[in-house]
């Protein structure tokens, strides 16, 4: 079976020699963001970067807000942004993790932070499903990222005790 991050449609549409791309996973933090939050995703991050390849760099921007607004006006824990059929701007992925205290009140440290990491790899599944060109409905991006956030947050937890 196939998997949307180990995917390589995407070398059909960029020619990363040619083209002078930068390639990889970035993140960005706002000075507010707890330091477990940022501990804890800056280690996915590095279990990421081992495991998959991201042809186009993306850019996750951490930010100490509750919600992040989509352009649509939704208030949601992440948004993944790109321009469509455009190989030639970078896209970026915005995270909200300011409800993390909040988060840890109510459910627990770990389970806290498994739900930022859900969200990061929700919005990563986006990454890939543009890069590949994978056309699904809206309904169907929204699962299949959901279904892979979980499949690739269950192969980083065989990594560790605790996220």
């Amino acid at each position: 079976m196939w998997h949307i991050w180990t995917l390589d449609d995407w070398e059909k549409n960029i020619d990363l020699e040619r083209s002078g791309h930068r390639c990889g996973l970035r993140l960005r933090f706002d000075k507010e963001v707890d330091s477990e939050v940022r501990r804890a995703c800056k280690e996915f991050a590095v279990f990421l970067r081992r495991e998959y390849f991201f042809p186009i760099r993306v850019v996750i921007y951490v930010k100490a807000r509750e919600r992040i607004i989509a352009m649509d006006g939704d208030k949601c824990c992440g948004i993944f942004w790109c321009m469509p059929d455009d190989y030639t701007i970078e896209p970026y992925i915005r995270l909200a993790a300011g409800d993390y205290e909040k988060l840890c009140k109510k459910w627990g440290k770990d389970s806290a932070l498994t739900n930022i990491l859900l969200c990061m790899a929700h919005e990563l599944t986006h990454y890939f499903q543009w890069i590949n060109s994978i056309k699904l409905t809206p309904i169907g991006k929204e699962r299949q990222a959901t279904n892979y956030a979980d499949y690739v947050l269950e192969d980083y937890a065989e990594t560790r005790e605790h996220p």
